[in-house]
């Protein structure tokens, strides 16, 4: 017993006993070097600003829109959901850390015991005494294998892929908000270009009543233009529709109830303004700055450690077991010297037997981190993909907007000429009636592509990853960050190589690599 206890002090003392499994080491996703998509409209490929992509909304110039991005952080309910799943990670990893520690219990109690005296059946005695003990009993795991610090590595890892998914959860916050915000404004100005149609269309039935009325024109032209403002009057309450949904959305939002936000953006003001250039990085920034990526790197780290906790199961349990107290006949004499009583020693546990149970479970645990693999591979292809379609989106919505600007101008004109010839009667008013319907669609399209374009860049911001990086997550204090230091993501992709100790696939360690 003195050998194994001194050859075990001397493991743990030593550094010498092995976690078993594979060592973690983050892939490296292959990212091409530059996006394929044109870079147009102000886009360009400078390295992105980090100061600015952390406070994104701040470019679009709108006290309002800082306002109620505050106030969802603050009140968010979904955020809060997220900022809980940190805290239960937290203890999680809390419990992990615990169990490598010793555990020691305090014990005590007073019991009968009877005694039975006698060298055959007609000579016994019998007798009953009381029994006073009480002491402390020690169990230490011994982590000779390494299964402790295996889930230690994954319980911290997936402490970092809750924290993560909280600064997903944040990103898509700020982007929710801005883009509702944005569709607030938006339709608040699709509303007065319908509104401004209508009157000005009511003016003209005015106009074509009165010639009717003077036998100018005749009951035809009247009813036309009747039928062109009702026409528009029917295109507002759905406007108006869109509209309150829209303010209710970004009211729960905010963690506030819907209509709670009627009265403060009642007052109608102009859908904020995109930045006039946007600088975009290369694609390895996104693949550093996205939480979605980052997280999934995480749960990938968490799996691969799962995979060392199965695996130690394949060998033997070294527990230490001691014990010290007190145990007396006699209440007088419990805290006698005599009373004293004390146990040491080793013990050993090693499954022997379980029909497949535990290699089949390493094989689940791999099965599992080839799937987090996937995902985590998944999440980088997610991720480009994102940032490339909102590129050509923006781009060719910036051409769009041209176009409509310049159709916006020559239809005005187009109105204009059309009431003049028809006042001259050189023109029916037929011709009035499609200028005005054509003036209509294109105001209403130009305000809807201005929308858009801000929505591309809000959107964009986000796929960039924008917003998480000055906000720590549930406590005041700087949480690590995954991904940064030894964890940090590069170029390329890992391969596989085979642990010899249980020959489980496993991914290499830098030092291998």
């Amino acid at each position: 017993m003195k050998k194994l206890l001194s050859a075990i002090v001397m493991c743990l003392l030593s550094g010498a006993c092995v976690a078993v499994g594979p060592d973690y080491a983050p892939p490296e996703p292959k990212a091409p070097e530059a996006f394929s998509s044109e870079l147009t409209g102000g886009l360009s490929a400078d390295p992105l600003d980090n100061e600015m992509l952390s406070q994104w909304w701040s470019t679009l110039n709108d006290p309002e829109l800082t306002s109620l991005i505050d106030r969802a952080i603050a009140g968010s309910l979904d955020l809060r959901k997220a900022a809980s799943r940190i805290l239960e990670a937290r203890a999680e990893r809390g419990i992990s850390e615990a169990d490598r520690f010793p555990t020691i219990d305090a014990t005590g109690g007073v019991s009968q015991k009877r005694f039975r005296f006698g060298t055959n059946q007609d000579n016994v005695l019998a007798a009953t005494t009381p029994l006073y003990e009480g002491g402390f009993d020690a169990t230490w795991e011994l982590d000779l294998f390494g299964r402790l610090q295996r889930q230690v590595e994954a319980s911290a890892a997936e402490l970092e892929a809750s924290e993560e998914d909280y600064r997903d959860v944040l990103v898509t916050l700020l982007a929710e908000v801005a883009l509702n915000y944005v569709e607030v404004r938006s339709f608040q100005t699709r509303v007065a270009v319908a509104e401004a149609n209508r009157d000005a269309q009511a003016r003209t039935l005015e106009l074509v009543q009165a010639n009717f009325e003077g036998g100018e024109v005749s009951r035809l032209d009247v009813e036309q233009a009747r039928s062109n403002l009702e026409s528009t009057r029917s295109q507002i309450p759905t406007l108006e529709t869109s509209l309150a949904q829209a303010k209710h959305r970004l009211a729960v939002l905010l963690g506030q109830p819907p209509g709670s936000l009627d009265e403060e953006l009642h007052k109608p003001t102009q859908v904020p303004l995109a930045p006039p250039s946007v600088a975009i990085g290369v694609p390895a920034n996104v693949m550093r700055r996205r939480p979605d990526v980052r997280r999934a790197e995480r749960e990938l780290a968490a799996q691969t450690a799962q995979i060392g906790v199965a695996t130690a199961d394949l060998y033997p349990k070294f527990t230490l077991i001691g014990s010290i107290g007190l145990e007396s006949f006699s209440a007088s004499d419990f805290f006698m010297p005599t009373s004293r009583v004390f146990s040491i020693g080793p013990s050993v546990q090693w499954n022997i037997f379980d029909a497949g149970r535990i290699r089949l479970n390493i094989e689940v645990q791999n099965a599992r981190q080839e799937q987090a693999l996937i995902a985590y591979e998944a999440a980088v292809l997610n991720a480009l993909q994102d940032v490339e379609d909102l590129l050509v989106a923006y781009g060719k919505e910036m051409n769009r907007r041209q176009s409509l600007v310049e159709a916006e101008h020559a239809i005005r004109r187009t109105v204009e000429i059309s009431q003049d010839q028809y006042r001259a009667g050189e023109s029916d008013f037929l011709t009035v009636l499609d200028a005005q319907r054509s003036l209509l669609s294109i105001q209403d399209q130009l305000a809807e592509s201005d929308s858009q374009v801000t929505t591309n860049v809000i959107s964009l911001y986000k796929a960039l990853g924008g917003g998480w990086e000055n906000l720590d997550p549930v406590s005041s204090r700087k949480l690590p960050i995954a991904g940064s230091g030894d964890n940090q993501i590069e170029n390329g992709r890992s391969g596989h190589t085979t642990n010899g100790r249980n020959g489980v696939d496993r991914i290499p360690t830098r030092s291998e690599k």
